[in-house]
């Protein structure tokens, strides 16, 4: 009878190594209707209904909406080549420079060209 018992054991032990072998499964995998999402429901009385971006609708300062206008409309409107270089000018300290750049290469005055050639 002792034999019958160690065979008996055996299976149990084996058993029990099988079911630990195995993946463990999360809870959420193996009950998935405990978490299921329902779809929001935005009717009176029931979800708070989501935050919307209203910044269109507010009445923005004078200034905000005259400098969004005149961007828009220098986009969309054709200016001539020779009006449109005035709206792109450089600025002080720039400008400053290229003029005295430029004033080595001025041609010369009727009265040093007379002074060169008198020397």
């Amino acid at each position: 009878m002792s034999s019958k018992a160690k065979s008996v054991a055996k299976p149990a032990v084996a058993k029990a190594a099988k079911k630990s072998s195995g993946p463990k499964k999360d809870f959420h995998s193996t009950h998935p209707h405990l978490f299921s999402k329902d779809a929001a429901d935005f009717r009176v009385g029931r979800d708070v209904q989501p935050k919307r971006d209203l910044s269109r609708f507010v009445k923005w300062p004078r200034y905000v909406r005259l400098q969004r206008q005149r961007a828009i409309l220098k986009k969309r409107l054709k200016v001539p080549p020779s009006i449109a270089q005035f709206s792109r000018v450089l600025d002080k300290n720039n400008a400053d420079n290229v003029f005295r750049l430029l004033a080595k290469y001025r041609p010369e005055s009727k009265d040093a060209k007379k002074k060169r050639l008198l020397e």
